[in-house]
């Protein structure tokens, strides 16, 4: 039976979430095409008629997942709040892209780290809109605020000790508060 070309498109973009999910949960070495095309509920002979190589999926993956972030609607202290959360921190595989793939993202390919600059530029200037003030402040607190953010999600994904993890959590969404507090845009 012949696939259409919408049920093409279609496949793709489930290949494409599952490696997102797996790719953010386990790493980038960690997931076999297999694994993938199995978690997206395809063969896995399918998979060279949407992708090249693993590499050029990497690739893909980044661009799709930045792309479907950068969509959702934003209100910064909202955003704040829900990515400083025991649930995001507990949940990698549906969380942000960038505390999940970006260290290793770094031995990628160029397409995979362009990717990757691409989606950070997005979330600073998505960040940046949700601040008050000059454009040049602004830009400087979206910075430092994405750059916590993400260093903190990482770091408390990383230890073992609950307690510190969410400490960590609780005096980064204070830190931000006091940082950019009046500056949020609405406030």
């Amino acid at each position: 039976m012949r696939v259409t070309r919408g049920q093409m498109a279609q496949n793709r973009i489930r290949i494409l979430d599952a490696a997102s999910e797996l790719f953010r949960e386990k790493g980038f070495d960690a997931i076999t095409v297999a694994e993938i095309m199995n978690a997206a509920g395809l063969t896995h002979g399918g998979f060279y008629g949407h992708f090249n190589s693993k590499e050029d999926l990497v690739a893909k993956t980044l661009d799709h997942v930045f792309k479907v972030d950068s969509n959702a609607s934003f209100n910064l202290s909202d955003y704040v709040e829900r990515y400083l959360s025991p649930l995001h921190r507990d949940n990698p595989g549906k969380g942000c892209p960038t505390a999940g793939m970006v260290a290793e993202t770094r031995h990628q390919s160029e397409a995979a780290r362009h990717a990757m600059s691409d989606g950070t530029r997005a979330q600073i200037d998505r960040i940046a809109s949700g601040i008050n003030g000059e454009p040049a402040e602004r830009r400087r607190l979206a910075i430092v605020t994405w750059a916590a953010m993400v260093g903190t999600m990482i770091i408390a994904r990383a230890i073992e000790e609950q307690a510190l993890s969410d400490e960590l959590l609780t005096e980064t969404r204070t830190w931000i508060d006091e940082a950019v507090g009046g500056g949020v845009q609405g406030n």
